[in-house]
């Protein structure tokens, strides 16, 4: 196949909406940095276009390499990555209260961005290898071990919003390589009952403002224990009953029973190990009025943004929130709402719409992939993508909490944009090889 055939098999598609989304960041983060007079206070647009130039070298670095090369490396570019995790904790430099950079103030990489990327790619090779076993439970604790590790590492920074992301990823990959359902369903409900039992304490301060016997369940520790204590014992006796009887009454009763008292266990360690205000972070998404003046304050500054754009926006470099800087954090964690105010409702759609592309450019790839690890990659990109893009967008409009995870190819940063460029690399990648081209 001559050269000019071959080129025609690249996604142009997703390479244009990567594009569009790059411009899109490098002029709203240039918006942000002007004052209420019209003054660029800031250059971070610059640093900006500099990562976006050096973001899409990257990509075309990524495509001119054969994925069939990270499924060899799978483990070592893993290993690199927590190893650089280990490393952050002992030496890196700490920013809004975490220990998540490497290098000096104002110029470093953060890896925990890079280490879902190795992730995602260790996942699949772990997957392609065993996915004759993958449905065994002992296969599927060994995967969990994959994305548990860098988690660790990351709430120990601490990085909550960082570290959720990993949670879709592993569902998605594990899903689609055929695990059991009842295994993922029960790592998906502990994250709900965990979430859940972690805030109740402070949610009933806020909201109630008094202390049920209920609330006193998630609050007092004594209390926890003793729950707890019953709970292993209802999953004892269960198991028994199992073993002995081997009716599936007890067998769901010891499924559920280890659900809750995981779940509780988990809640009584993020309770000492997470800071208030980021407990508080999930209380306010409950109810933003309960602390207007802090934790709310981003999530109403945020909607008052958006809302304030209307159809068609105030216009480019005319917001108002951004140039009084009404809203925190507001070129990376909250850039949408900057570009809700200024472009309105037809540009909240031109960003959704680009997403939306590379998310459906991404599902069909994954199809068209000639082996078990491109898909795979493929659908780790896609849960990370998904999950960046609910998560950012709905807290910038008040449906999902604050949790500090950026808007891909449009927040501020380098390693978040580098992370974002690759991954789109691979997706191309395997797009191009779909019939064994070879570049």
């Amino acid at each position: 196949m001559n050269s000019r055939k071959s080129y025609l098999t690249f996604d142009f598609i997703i390479i244009l909406a990567v594009l569009c989304l790059s411009v899109i960041s490098v002029c709203f983060i240039y918006s942000s940095g002007l004052n209420s007079e019209g003054v660029n206070t800031s250059i971070e647009f610059i640093k900006q276009i500099i990562w976006v130039v050096t973001g899409f070298a990257l990509m075309a670095l990524i495509i001119y390499i054969d994925y069939k090369y990270l499924y060899d490396f799978a483990y070592y570019i893993y290993g690199v990555c927590i190893l650089l995790l280990i490393i952050t904790l002992l030496v890196g430099n700490k920013v809004n209260g975490a220990r998540s950079w490497l290098g000096f103030p104002g110029i470093g990489i953060q890896p925990s961005e890079f280490t879902k990327l190795a992730t995602i790619i260790a996942l699949s090779a772990f997957c392609t290898k065993n996915r004759e076993n993958i449905r065994s439970l002992a296969v599927f604790l060994r995967a969990a071990l994959i994305p548990a590790l860098p988690m660790a590492l990351i709430l120990a920074q601490p990085d909550l919003g960082t570290a959720l992301v990993y949670i879709p990823i592993f569902l998605v990959i594990l899903f689609m390589a055929g695990a059991k359902i009842r295994y993922l369903f029960f790592l998906v409900a502990c994250g709900i009952c965990v979430t859940l039992f972690t805030i109740i304490p402070m949610w009933s301060g806020y909201v109630l403002k008094q202390e049920t016997l209920f609330v006193a369940v998630f609050s007092k520790q004594l209390l926890m224990l003793a729950v707890l204590g019953a709970g292993i014992l209802v999953i004892i006796l269960s198991a028994v009953g199992w073993f002995v009887f081997k009716k599936e009454l007890y067998y769901w009763l010891c499924y559920s029973s280890v659900i809750f008292s995981s779940s509780l266990f988990l809640a009584m360690m993020a309770q000492k190990i997470l800071k208030a205000y980021q407990i508080m972070r999930l209380v306010v998404f409950l109810d933003p009025s309960v602390d207007p003046q802090g934790a709310g304050w981003n999530i109403l500054q945020s909607l008052t943004a958006i809302g304030s754009g209307g159809l068609v926006g105030k216009g480019f470099l005319q917001g108002t929130q951004s140039h009084y800087h009404y809203l925190p954090q507001q070129s990376n964690d909250f850039i949408f709402s900057i570009i809700a105010e200024e472009t309105g409702f037809l540009g909240g759609i031109f960003v959704f719409l680009c997403f939306f592309i590379i998310i459906v450019r991404a599902f069909i790839i994954a199809n068209s992939s000639k082996d078990s690890f491109g898909s795979y990659l493929c659908f780790g990109v896609i849960a990370m993508f998904f999950f960046h893009f609910m998560v950012n967008i709905g807290m910038a409009m008040g449906i999902m909490p604050i949790t500090g995870i950026p808007l891909l190819f449009l927040s501020y940063g380098g390693s978040s944009l580098w992370t974002s460029m690759m991954a789109a690399g691979i997706l191309i990648n395997i797009y191009y090889r779909r019939y064994g081209f070879k570049i």
